[in-house]
């Protein structure tokens, strides 16, 4: 997919504003470059998405669900996590639609994967103030709570720190802590690494738009580790 036109066949959605819909896909750096161009990057884009994507997701469980309120932000949060939002970009073909710096570019794995997860948002951001609340929903519900069923059978939605705080509580007596490891950005769209440590040692890292964000991560990655960092436990024991 190289062109809004194309996406618009592939969302059945033709936007009213065209430029809006370019914004979507305009990371702050490729102005950093391209400085003659009198536009806007995304980022405003991506956080009103992002509060309509929680507003949606949050009102189709409300309808759906009658389950504790924990458990039904445990299924929000397997939803709305970055990691989530940039399959779904894959999915969808954006990442040929980004235009970000050179440098930016070649980045891979995590960081294109952030990139891609703020373009879903930001796209989203697009539809809404295109089309309204009614469309983005329906966006949504097509191209994101569709998940929500193999979530449910799989077991996913769990909090990954609870989780971790448990395994790690029950099979070594240590309570996991995080620490930030860097910080990058303006103050209003910053990006955090935080590192999961049990004890000094780090065990998970995770990136996200909020330290809390990217302690999940850190958590998740540090379950995805976790029978090595029992073998870890017992060899140095």
């Amino acid at each position: 997919m190289v062109s809004i036109e194309e996406l618009e066949k592939e969302i059945n959605i033709i936007f009213a504003n065209k430029d809006l819909a370019e914004t979507a896909f305009i990371h702050r750096s490729y102005l950093n470059e391209h400085k003659s161009l009198n536009i806007e990057h995304n980022e405003r884009l991506e956080f009103l998405g992002d509060a309509v994507i929680e507003l949606c997701v949050t009102e189709y469980l409300y309808k759906q669900f009658n389950r504790p309120e924990g458990e039904m932000t445990n299924l929000r949060s397997a939803l709305v996590k970055g990691e989530s939002l940039s399959a779904e970009s894959k999915r969808l073909g954006l990442n040929e639609l980004l235009k970000t710096s050179r440098g930016e570019s070649k980045n891979t794995g995590k960081a294109r994967d952030l990139l891609l997860a703020n373009a879903f948002e930001a796209l989203v951001g697009a539809i809404y103030m295109d089309k309204g609340y009614q469309q983005a929903y329906s966006f949504i519900e097509t191209n994101l709570i569709y998940k929500l069923d193999d979530i449910l059978e799989k077991g996913t939605f769990y909090d990954p720190k609870s989780k971790f705080q448990e395994l790690s509580q029950e099979a070594l007596s240590i309570t996991p802590n995080y620490e930030t490891i860097s910080e990058a950005g303006p103050d209003h769209s910053k990006t955090f690494i935080m590192g999961a440590y049990l004890g000094d040692k780090k065990v998970g890292e995770g990136s996200g738009a909020s330290k809390q964000r990217a302690q999940t991560e850190a958590a998740r990655t540090a379950l995805e580790q976790w029978d090595n960092i029992l073998k870890d436990s017992k060899k140095n024991s």
